[in-house]
């Protein structure tokens, strides 16, 4: 939503909820200086008219009244629009503690903060914080890529954007043009779900693998935004976590230990390699090349012709 909307609707609810009479489209045009500004009377009953149903679609209520002089007039009374209290119990104090602790190092740390603080003032029980304790282990989300604000905020908002983006197995970023739909993090890196215009089709960008400025565009999605169920699988199928069959690769004795963890057998080859059997699903690729001489791709053929295209682009940059 644009600020200057998201502003004008701001005032109309406030001044709907300020008043003990209900206001008349001239007063109410009166009162808003963007109102003011509309170039003419049908202009401002437009932009009137859709202002009031995208109030009543956000929640609030809009009564409709009939004064003596056959004259409409509007008000949202207080009592109408008051919200029931926040009823909050210890199990759920902790969750929400948690969850704002989580973004303390990422751009949504303030929103977080501010959020919990209002809550405990409006009588949201204090939680033990078992991090307190154990200060060693504290969760984090990292947010580093300069691309996740403006992401998050055309998600949000439903908005079309286009960013260059380098694949894994190229040199040089191409441009994409895309409908984003959530935002996912998935061991440790940030991916980006949406629809692809010019593939046609839904696609997952990492967002360390967009370089420049994130630029939005005009205009509504084409194509329908699935649930966030299905948009979380795929991500997870995209970046490697639905496997569909078994990789050998040989790791170096005293590394990898994310892969060690996720083998299905180990074994000892002698000269410092082990030979692992590991899950392989999408993106399998792309995390083995993060572990560079230390990984040796046995088997699939396939598998490991992706790794070695990924390594040959690496190397020319």
């Amino acid at each position: 939503m644009a600020i200057a909307k998201a502003e004008r609707l701001m005032n109309l609810a406030l001044c709907l909820l300020g008043t003990r009479r209900p206001l008349s489209k001239r007063e109410l045009r009166g009162s808003i200086e963007a109102y003011l500004e509309a170039g003419s009377d049908d202009s401002f009953n437009r932009m009137f008219e859709r202002d009031k149903d995208d109030l009543r679609e956000l929640g609030l209520i809009i009564e409709t009244v009939e004064n003596l002089d056959g004259d409409t007039g509007y008000l949202a009374r207080r009592d109408s629009n008051r919200l029931p209290p926040i009823t909050l119990d210890a199990e759920e104090a902790a969750a929400l503690g948690l969850a704002a602790k989580v973004w303390q190092q990422a751009r949504l740390a303030g929103a977080a903060s501010g959020a919990l603080q209002k809550l405990r003032a409006a009588g949201m029980p204090e939680a033990e914080d078992a991090y307190e304790v154990h200060s060693a282990l504290e969760p984090r989300i990292p947010v580093h890529e300069a691309a996740f604000e403006p992401l998050m905020l055309a998600c949000r908002d439903r908005r079309p954007v286009t960013f260059d983006y380098r694949k894994g197995n190229s040199a040089r970023p191409g441009q994409r043009q895309v409908e984003p739909w959530t935002l996912e993090c998935w061991r440790g890196h940030w991916y980006l779900a949406g629809w692809d215009r010019d593939r046609g089709a839904e696609r997952v960008f990492r967002l360390s693998r967009i370089s420049g400025r994130v630029r939005s565009r005009a205009g509504a999605f084409t194509a329908p935004v699935p649930d966030a169920v299905t948009v979380r699988e795929t991500v997870e199928s995209w970046a490697g976590e639905t496997a569909t069959r078994t990789a050998r690769i040989r790791l170096r004795t005293g590394s990898g230990y994310p892969l060690r963890s996720r083998a299905v057998s180990v074994r000892e080859l002698g000269d410092g390699w082990d030979e692992l059997e590991i899950p392989y699903g999408h993106g399998l690729d792309a995390w083995l090349v993060e572990f560079g001489p230390d990984v040796i791709v046995t088997e699939p053929a396939d598998l490991r012709a992706d790794v070695m295209d990924r390594l040959r682009a690496v190397a020319k940059d």
